[in-house]
């Protein structure tokens, strides 16, 4: 509670090193229960037989749906500023046949 008073009230949030390079991913798997979302990012390389999941995130469905609010926005920002981000006619991607996974 200090630490929050000596702020001012503002959340200070901490980049690592080792966070801040970032990680890789090509492709998102989404499920959910009736109480999180599980988005797995993984990266698939061309020719190879496995793809493995680079990170895994955990979200209550409040934040799923923050989640999807912030990157509506800022694909919105992206879009005026560079153009519209093309993908397929039908606008969803087409799924990735023989994905096999476990959890």
């Amino acid at each position: 509670m200090e630490n929050q008073e000596m702020n001012n009230g503002q959340l200070q949030i901490e980049l690592k090193e080792e966070v801040a390079q970032g990680t890789y991913a090509n492709l998102a798997i989404i499920t959910h229960s009736s109480s999180e979302f599980v988005l797995d990012f993984v990266r698939v390389l061309p020719g190879m037989p496995k793809a493995g999941v680079q990170s895994r995130i955990v979200l209550a469905p409040e934040h799923a749906k923050r989640l999807l609010r912030a990157l509506e926005d800022n694909i919105a920002k992206y879009e005026r500023i560079y153009g519209g981000i093309r993908t397929p006619d039908a606008g969803m991607l087409p799924p990735i046949p023989n994905i096999k996974g476990e959890a």
